[in-house]
């Protein structure tokens, strides 16, 4: 019977294989037997012990890994699930991945018979609790075909952006600008601050006007002013996709972006270990428990 297998179960890969697997069916795996426990226990998904030896039946692979070179770990060499998956099988990275090193396996994956497709996702862990998340894919349109029945299950936005590789730029791209935002109305709502105009009252002259963004909408209110920054992305994660973006803009007059990535990038230091990627707001003196910048911190 046609399986699934499951690969990373951080913060956004465990509620999307718990919802995947109470569609399809599906083997989870992840370095965490915790994470791999928990998931079991929701859904309908079984364990896999090691990816050396996989159970009969597996067809379909989706990651969900932290980085491009986890990814190539997992798929390359004399154990990768590459030389181990029966050809005609399908390949699906969600996670944020460099477009030249998806182009790179998915060309390797085509020399196996295999399909692969990029198909990374926006909207944190609430919008892959719900099954809502926007999912940005690339690949052969046959291959993207193949891979609908999986993406309907964990998005309600799927739209195919180009071949392989094209899905890992389009959302590093939009996390560029989504970080993009936060930083801009950051900087809006302190100087508001400083005028006597109160930041939540700001926020919500700026959704009522044309200067809104999904980051006014949602995280000014639930995670930044609240200072939960709690929003279960990481700001290293985003500083990745930021440092992604920026390589395939190499050589174009970006000046707007440039100086966004090189502040937050340089800024990374002052907010500790593990910062949400809500936490530019804390760069600015947002939040409940932030301590206003000082003028020679926000001329870094």
């Amino acid at each position: 019977m046609s399986t699934t297998l499951f690969i990373g179960l951080g913060h956004m890969g465990s509620p999307m294989a718990t919802r995947h697997s109470r569609e399809h069916r599906t083997a989870v795996f992840d370095l965490s037997a915790d994470a791999v426990a928990q998931v079991v226990a929701s859904g309908g998904a079984t364990a896999v012990d090691a990816l050396d030896h996989l159970p009969e039946g597996i067809d379909t692979v989706i990651l969900m890994l932290p980085t491009s070179r986890h990814v190539e770990h997992t798929l390359l060499g004399a154990q990768g699930l590459l030389q181990a998956l029966p050809s005609g099988s399908l390949v699906i990275d969600m996670g944020s991945s460099e477009p030249d090193s998806t182009r790179a396996l998915a060309t390797e994956a085509s020399r196996h018979g295999i399909d692969y497709v990029d198909a990374p996702v926006s909207g944190g862990v609430p919008k892959a609790d719900s099954g809502e998340l926007a999912i940005m894919v690339g690949g052969t349109p046959a291959a993207v075909e193949r891979a609908l029945p999986h993406l309907k299950v964990l998005g309600s936005s799927i739209l195919h952006v180009g071949p392989a590789g094209a899905g890992d730029a389009a959302k590093a791209l939009n996390n560029l600008v989504s970080a993009s935002n936060i930083a801009v109305a950051s900087e809006a709502l302190s100087i508001a601050d400083r005028f006597g105009i109160d930041p939540a009252t700001m926020t919500s002259v700026l959704n009522e006007a044309t200067g809104r963004s999904q980051a006014t909408e949602l995280k000014f209110p639930r995670y930044i002013l609240t200072g939960s920054f709690d929003s279960g992305f990481a700001y290293d994660l985003m500083l990745k996709d930021m440092t992604i973006a920026m390589g395939i803009a190499d050589g174009l007059d970006t000046p707007v972006v440039d100086t966004v990535f090189a502040q937050l990038r340089s800024s990374r230091g002052r907010l500790g270990e593990k910062p949400d990627h809500t936490e530019i707001g804390r760069l600015y003196g947002l939040g409940a428990t932030s301590q206003p910048p000082t003028q020679k911190e926000t001329s870094k």
